[in-house]
């Protein structure tokens, strides 16, 4: 989609879509490529944000993947095993995982324990208090000021499941790009 954009001497001229790989967008569907250069924004920008969030929470050092698997682990309070957390984040490389897992125990942030033969990982006290400090700084430095800009929580809603949507295509297309 083409924005008009004012130029110094009045009339306006259209601009092409925002993306990183102009290439990419030349193709069939360019607003995909939008969404992509979006995402990567978003992504990396996320990162920022939790890597910064979860220092000021009394938690220096945590990547943003350690960050997500301490928020899955304290996820409605139950233990996880290794295999729930990669699947609810989608995540193939297990042994970034366990590493993640490894530095959280570490850090007293998360314990094992069993759930028949199979090895589980639940949250501490601490860790919770952690994750409740993280939700805190939240709400103040980011909910906030979203909430202020008006954005409608139902159409949030309906965003976050088209990419959801969305991340199966990719997941598809990365399976045939693998058996190629």
């Amino acid at each position: 989609m083409s924005d008009p954009l004012p130029t110094a001497d009045g009339p306006s001229r259209t601009v092409g879509p925002v993306v990183s790989a102009a290439h990419l967008a030349s193709g069939a569907m360019p607003a995909l490529s939008e969404v992509e250069f979006a995402m990567t924004m978003m992504v990396n920008a996320y990162h920022r944000w939790m890597v910064r969030c979860m220092s000021a929470a009394g938690a220096p050092g945590m990547s943003p993947l350690d960050t997500l698997v301490l928020h899955s682990v304290n996820h409605r309070g139950r233990p996880k095993s290794l295999a729930d957390i990669c699947l609810v984040l989608n995540i193939e490389d297990t042994h970034t995982v366990t590493y993640a897992l490894k530095k959280l125990q570490t850090a007293g942030l998360v314990e094992t324990g069993r759930r028949g033969k199979e090895k589980t990982v639940a949250i501490t006290s601490e860790g919770e208090a952690i994750c409740m400090e993280y939700r805190q700084l939240r709400e103040a430095l980011l909910v906030g000021p979203v909430k202020d800009l008006g954005m409608d929580e139902v159409e949030l809603s309906r965003l976050a499941a088209m990419l959801r949507s969305v991340s199966g295509h990719y997941d598809q297309a990365a399976r045939a790009a693998a058996a190629m």
